[in-house]
């Protein structure tokens, strides 16, 4: 997935994080435009992130995807409370989700 998202015009990919913690840490050390995160993670879970980085008293201005296997509404409401502008599910959306970062990277607007 990283080396195809690398591959779209305007996009760099700035980090890559398995648990929470560590997503925090690199989320604090380097700027990025859109955070792509998932609800499962191997510590931790994505809507604590979120939930954390809302608290936060500077949370990073940037757009925040959902692209997971949990895209329930009850995740999506969640989601949306704490920034989240779009979801995506990871068994069927990549592309759309591959077309929203390659709209992003070259600056058209988004939908």
């Amino acid at each position: 997935m990283i080396d195809t998202l690398n591959e779209i015009p305007g996009v760099a990919f700035a980090g890559f994080a398995e648990g929470e913690a560590d997503a925090l840490k690199k989320i604090d050390a380097e700027p990025f435009d859109v955070l792509i995160l998932d609800i499962e993670l191997k510590q931790g879970n994505g809507m604590s992130l979120l939930r954390t980085l809302a608290a936060s008293p500077k949370p990073p201005n940037s757009t925040k995807i959902i692209f997971s296997n949990n895209v329930s509404n009850a995740f999506r409401r969640a989601g949306e409370k704490y920034g989240v502008r779009f979801f995506f599910d990871k068994s069927s959306e990549f592309t759309k989700l591959r077309d929203l970062l390659a709209a992003l990277g070259t600056g058209l607007p988004d939908h």
